[in-house]
C-alpha cells in the first residue's frame, strides 16, 4: 500500500503511515505527552481540521487539545451539536437557540418551531431531562461523522429541523454542496470542525439562566475547571436590550441582515443604528448630569477595539450640551519609570499590570483637583520610559468634570482613595447579540479583531496577521484585568452597530486573503473568511451614509475625532 510521509511538530518527529489513515490513528502512534488532556483537532499544513481527516499527500501535523483557541471552538461547537441533539429528542416542536455568550457560558432558549419569537421558559425539571440525555450520549462515545450533501439536501433538512434562518443562509450562499455533520442520526452543522466523538466532551454542565439555561463549558485557562455560576445583571440587560432591539427591526441573523442590504435597505440600517447610538451617548450625559452635585470624576473602560475612545468623545460632547466641562486626564501619563514596571510570570515588563501607574500620584492629584488645587500633570516618554513632570498645569473650575479612559478604569484599586460617590464609571464593548442562524452565535470577541484589524492595517501599519498573532495576548490581558471589573460600571454603552459587518467584511476580506498558507495565522484566516463568506457587504455608496462622528470610523477612518 502506498506510504505517505507526515511531520508532527508537536514532537518534531517524521512517520511514514498508509494512505488514508486518519488523524486519529496517526495520534495514536505518536509519542508525546499531552499532560492529561484530550486532542480535539489538528492543524494540516496550517489549516484545521477534524481528527477523521484522512491523509494521502505528505503534511505537516499539529495536534491541538483544550489549551488552543481552536481547541475550544472545536469543542463549544461541539458540545451545542450534542446539546442540539437532545432538544431534537425530548422537544419535537421546539428550535433551540443559541442566543449570545455570557462570561460563564452560552445562553440558550427553547423556542416554538412554528412561531420563532415565542419563548418556552425553561424549567428545572426539564433541564434535569436535557442533562441527563446530554450525559447519556456522552458515555456512549458516539462519533461525530462529516459528510457532504447537496444544497437542497441540506435546506431541507435544516427546514424540517425548523431552522429557518439556516436554511435561508444556505440558499445565499448558494454552494452546490454543504459540509453536514451527523451523531446518533441526526444531522447539522455549525461552521467549523468538530472533535472526534461525543466522550471527548468529558467537562461541561448546564444550568437555568434568566428564562433559558447557560451552557458552560471550562475556562480558557489551567486548570481550565468549570468556571462558577454568576449572574451578570448589567451584562445580561444589555444582551437582552439589543437582542429586543434585534426583534422589533425584524433582524436577528445574518441572513436577515443580507436580506435588508440586498433590497437596497443598507443606507436606511445605518441611519437607524446611528440614531439608537446618539440617544444612547445622550442618556448617559443625562445620567452624569443628574448626579452633578456629587460627581466629578467619569471612568471609561472596555476591551480592545471597543469603540470606549469615541464612546469617551461622544459623551464629551453631550456633556457640553449640558453645561458640563469635560476635562480629560490622561492615564497612560501615570505610567511608573520603566525600572520599577512590575513583572509577570515569565520575568517581563508587565505593562497591562495596574500596579504598572503611579496609583498614589493619580489618587493625590485627582483629590487635589477636587479641592480646587493647581496640579501639574505628569508627562510619560514612552521612548526613554522615565516619567516627568513636563504636563500641562490645570485647575478646576465650575462645571468642570475629569474624564479619563483606560482598560483599568473600573478597577477599584487605580481610584481606590476617591469617594465612590464622587465617581461616574462607564463600559463600552461590542456586545452583539445578532446571531448567524437559530443555533450558532456570533463571537463579541471576533467582532472585535475585525475592528482592530482593519484599525491596525489603516493606522498603525499592521497586517492582519500581525494582529491575528497578536490578538491571543491582548485578550489574555482583558481576562485579568478588564472583564472581572465590568460590573462595576454604572452604565454599560453597547458599541456594536446592525451594519458594521457587513461594513467590516468589505475592509477585511482584503487583508484576510494576504496571508500565506506557510503562516501561523493562516487557519485563522480560513476561519474568518469562512464567516465573512456568509454576509453581504456594504458597498462604497452605501458607507457614505456613516457620519463622521461613528464609531465605526474610529477604525476605518474620516472621523471628525482625532485619536
Amino acid at each position: 500500500m502506498e506510504k505517505v510521509r507526515v511531520f508532527c511538530s508537536n514532537n518534531s518527529k517524521y512517520y511514514e503511515v498508509d494512505a488514508g489513515t486518519n488523524l486519529k490513528q496517526l495520534l495514536e502512534i505518536i509519542d508525546y505527552d499531552w499532560n492529561n488532556m484530550t486532542v480535539l483537532a489538528a492543524y494540516v499544513n496550517h489549516d484545521l481540521k477534524e481528527l477523521g481527516t484522512q491523509l494521502y499527500l505528505a503534511s505537516t501535523i499539529h495536534f491541538i487539545t483544550y489549551r488552543s483557541a481552536d481547541g475550544r471552538r472545536c469543542y463549544n461547537r461541539s458540545l451545542n451539536f450534542l446539546c442540539q441533539k437532545v432538544i431534537h429528542n425530548l422537544f419535537p416542536d421546539c428550535v433551540l437557540c443559541m442566543d449570545y455568550h455570557l462570561p460563564n457560558g452560552q445562553y440558550g432558549e427553547l423556542r416554538k418551531k412554528d412561531d420563532f419569537s415565542k419563548t418556552i421558559p425553561m424549567t428545572e425539571e426539564n433541564l434535569v431531562a436535557i442533562r441527563e440525555e446530554m450525559q447519556k450520549l456522552v458515555d456512549k462515545n458516539l462519533p461525530f461523522i462529516k459528510t457532504k450533501k447537496t444544497n437542497s439536501s441540506a435546506i431541507n433538512l435544516f427546514r424540517r429541523h425548523g431552522q429557518e434562518a439556516k436554511a435561508r443562509l444556505t440558499e445565499m450562499t448558494g454552494d452546490f454542496f454543504v459540509t453536514l455533520y451527523y451523531m446518533d442520526g441526526y444531522g447539522d452543522y455549525f461552521y467549523g470542525p468538530m472533535v472526534y466523538s461525543t466522550g471527548d466532551l468529558d467537562r461541561w454542565s448546564i444550568k437555568l439562566y434568566s428564562d433559558g439555561f447557560c451552557l458552560q463549558s471550562p475556562e480558557p485557562e489551567p486548570p481550565y475547571s468549570l468556571p462558577p455560576q454568576r449572574y451578570q445583571k448589567k451584562l445580561a440587560e444589555v444582551f437582552e436590550e439589543y437582542s429586543n432591539w434585534c426583534n422589533v427591526l425584524g433582524v436577528t441573523n445574518i441572513a436577515t441582515v443580507n436580506d435588508a442590504i440586498n433590497k437596497g435597505y443598507g443606507k436606511l440600517a445605518i441611519s437607524l443604528c446611528e440614531a439608537l447610538h446618539e440617544r444612547k451617548y445622550s442618556r448617559i450625559a443625562d445620567l452624569i448630569s443628574e448626579r452633578r452635585k456629587d460627581v466629578k470624576l467619569v471612568l471609561i473602560a472596555g476591551p480592545s477595539s471597543s469603540g470606549k475612545t469615541t464612546t469617551s468623545k461622544r459623551v464629551a460632547l453631550q456633556m457640553k450640551i449640558l453645561g458640563l466641562n469635560p476635562v480629560v486626564i490622561g492615564m497612560d501619563d501615570y505610567f511608573v519609570n520603566r525600572e520599577l514596571t512590575p513583572k509577570d510570570e515569565k520575568g517581563e515588563y508587565d505593562f497591562e499590570s495596574v500596579y504598572a501607574l503611579n496609583l498614589e500620584m493619580l489618587n493625590d492629584h485627582i483629590n487635589k483637583l477636587f479641592k480646587g488645587e493647581e496640579v501639574t500633570l505628569p508627562k510619560f516618554n514612552f521612548t526613554t520610559g522615565k516619567s516627568t513632570m513636563e504636563g500641562p498645569t490645570i485647575r478646576m473650575k465650575e462645571g468642570d468634570m475629569l474624564v479619563m479612559e483606560g482598560i483599568h478604569a473600573l478597577n477599584p484599586v487605580l481610584t481606590e482613595k476617591i469617594a465612590d460617590e464622587r465617581k461616574f464609571k462607564i463600559y463600552a464593548s461590542a456586545l452583539t447579540s445578532l446571531s448567524i442562524d437559530e443555533n450558532n452565535y456570533i463571537s463579541t470577541t471576533d467582532n472585535r479583531m475585525l475592528r482592530r484589524m482593519v484599525r491596525d492595517y489603516a493606522f498603525r501599519g499592521y497586517s492582519a496577521e500581525e494582529t491575528i498573532n497578536r490578538w491571543p495576548s491582548v485578550i489574555a490581558g482583558e481576562r485579568r484585568n478588564i472583564f472581572p471589573y465590568q460590573e462595576n460600571a454604572d452604565i454599560m454603552f453597547n458599541s456594536s452597530l446592525l451594519y458594521e459587518l457587513p461594513l467590516l467584511k468589505y475592509f477585511a476580506e482584503p487583508l484576510l486573503r494576504r496571508i500565506s498558507p506557510m503562516s501561523y495565522a493562516y487557519a485563522e484566516s480560513l476561519r474568518l473568511l469562512n464567516f465573512l463568506s456568509r454576509i453581504v457587504a456594504l458597498n462604497p455608496e452605501e458607507q457614505k451614509m456613516i457620519p463622521p462622528t461613528s464609531v465605526m470610523r474610529e477604525f476605518i477612518g474620516d472621523s471628525v475625532f482625532t485619536y
